[in-house]
């Protein structure tokens, strides 16, 4: 093993995931529910899915329908 590596030259590695933030979020059970049954049945975790659907909503620039009661 060299002492020193030189790194001048180098790339990021493009197939590198973007960083995630970790963040804490209170959902309603029912929506947790909803997607552990996606999940169970697409057979990937419940948070991807969430997350997925979420950045599907930022892509196509979807706004929330809110009614309040």
């Amino acid at each position: 093993m060299r002492e020193e590596y030189d790194f001048s030259k180098a790339e990021k590695n493009p197939y590198t995931r973007q960083e995630k933030q970790v963040i804490t979020i209170r959902l309603d059970f029912a929506v947790i529910e909803y997607f552990r049954t996606l999940a169970t049945e697409s057979n990937l975790p419940y948070q991807t899915l969430i997350n997925a659907y979420l950045l599907d909503c930022v892509k196509n620039k979807r706004h929330p329908v809110i009614t309040w009661k």
